[in-house]
């Protein structure tokens, strides 16, 4: 039996020879690296791994790393933990921040794009535009604690800049975005309102609250978003969505 034969019947030999020879790239090593190796294990075998973090305690909660990483580079030990699950497959790895200067660079060649960066500056932003440009597009995961929420943005179409043009805080207001949406169509999720309702209140500038449940949902999510663009299935564009949680609120 080769690696992939439990795959079978979900996914052609031709589907998986398909995903197994695109590039897709991470930005961003944090949610990034649950998505990678769902990815990795899935039969996507071309990644590249961007990241200028090391790991720290608090990234334990919720990502794929251990103890012994800790102070470490977060894209370095995910790329050696990806290739101890596969030793033959196309892993590259990048030390640094996605900045102005390099982000072109990095975009040449890939086919799907991650986009898992921080909101400190807009390189989101123009990250999203430049991938546009190349005709690239850009997965927005998110980590809603219990739920996990997905967005794709289309080449050409509809970007998250349309949401708000301001990073600061651009996580909160996709938060909102989602339970706006959600209350209009009465499916409410009021645990969700309350924990937005809590974060405001913070008297600290702190990082969102975050689970290791969204974490892996949201992983899920995206590799099979990005199965379904690269062998031309259906898949929803910002601002459609993705969002999975099975907390139920009594009304």
């Amino acid at each position: 039996m080769n690696r992939y034969s439990r795959n079978r019947i979900y996914i052609s030999d031709e589907e998986q020879e398909k995903i197994q020879n695109v590039r897709i790239l991470i930005g961003g090593a944090g949610i990034g690296s649950v998505i990678a190796e769902c990815a990795l294990r899935m039969g996507f075998e071309d990644i590249v791994i961007v990241d200028g973090d090391k790991v720290e305690l608090s990234n334990l909660n919720r990502q794929n790393y251990v103890k012994g990483d800790i102070g470490r580079p977060k894209a370095e030990c995910l790329a050696k933990r990806l290739l101890k699950i596969n030793p033959q497959a196309k892993i590259k790895y990048y030390n640094v921040f996605i900045d102005n200067d390099n982000v072109l660079g990095l975009l040449d060649g890939i086919t799907v794009a991650i986009n898992a960066l921080d909101f400190k500056s807009d390189i989101p932003f123009v990250f999203d535009e430049l991938c546009s440009d190349k005709k690239i597009p850009v997965l927005h995961p998110y980590n809603f604690g219990w739920g996990a929420f997905l967005t794709i943005v289309k080449p050409g179409g509809y970007k998250l800049s349309e949401l708000s043009t301001e990073y600061e805080g651009f996580e909160l207001k996709m938060a909102e975005f989602v339970a706006r949406y959600c209350t209009f169509w009465n499916m409410p999720n009021r645990w969700l309102d309350k924990v937005i309702c809590s974060y405001k209140r913070e008297k600290k500038q702190l990082p969102p609250p975050q689970l290791s449940v969204a974490s892996w949902i949201v992983a899920g999510h995206c590799v099979n978003a990005m199965f379904g663009i690269i062998t031309g299935k259906e898949v929803k564009y910002f601002p459609k969505f993705y969002f999975s949680s099975l907390r139920c609120d009594p009304a």
